[in-house]
């Protein structure tokens, strides 16, 4: 039996391995929050997580875990399950936001 060749480290610019699912909760997130009028460090309150730890999260550099993905929707006013459906949805049409404001 063959040994497959061990991959280190994540795809450049990501702090996730994941990078698409990645990319595809923040984008969800962020249409989420903009669509509601909340401001970013107001829901970064709401989820009692750091302004910057949000900013992440949005440009899809940082996946959450279960129990702040939770947190996260509950400072939206929506059930973890719409936020989830929202990132399948990203994920099925294939469109991510720009990965830097440059390339507005």
């Amino acid at each position: 039996m063959q040994k497959r060749p061990v991959q280190r480290g994540r795809p450049a610019g990501t702090t996730t391995y994941e990078a698409e699912p990645a990319r595809a909760f923040g984008r969800a997130v962020r249409t989420i929050r903009s669509e509601q009028g909340t401001g970013q460090e107001a829901l970064a309150q709401l989820a009692s997580i750091e302004r910057s730890h949000m900013g992440k999260i949005e440009r899809g550099e940082h996946m959450p875990t279960l129990a702040l993905i939770l947190r996260i929707a509950r400072a939206l006013n929506i059930s973890a399950s719409e936020l989830i459906a929202a990132t399948e949805r990203n994920l099925q049409t294939g469109i991510q936001p720009p990965e830097r404001a440059s390339e507005l």
